[in-house]
């Protein structure tokens, strides 16, 4: 089966229309499945954006994106550091 992607702001807009029919009487399962996501799907977005608005999601993946660049940074400067490290040591 496909994997769709939805944006950050889709996502919270198929979060707010799932809570809207789930006030008009629907479980949660029907209200999933009439705008076209899995309850799983429900639940992990929900535990992710519960609560957000767009902006502030856009910002969150911002820093998502940022926070995972920087790790890869100092992942790459800590190897080099214990390679230099090794080299000035003579255990070559």
């Amino acid at each position: 089966m496909a994997r769709k992607k939805f944006s950050p702001e889709q996502i919270i807009l198929k979060l707010r229309e799932v809570e809207i029919q789930s006030g008009k009487g629907l479980d949660i399962i029907t209200a999933c499945r009439s705008i076209g996501i899995s309850e799983q799907s429900y639940y992990r977005w929900k535990k992710e954006y519960g609560g957000m608005r767009i902006d502030q999601a856009k910002k969150y993946k911002e820093l998502e994106q940022e926070n995972t660049r920087l790790k890869k940074l100092v992942a790459d400067l800590s190897l080099d550091k214990a390679i230099l490290k090794e080299l000035a040591e003579g255990n070559f």
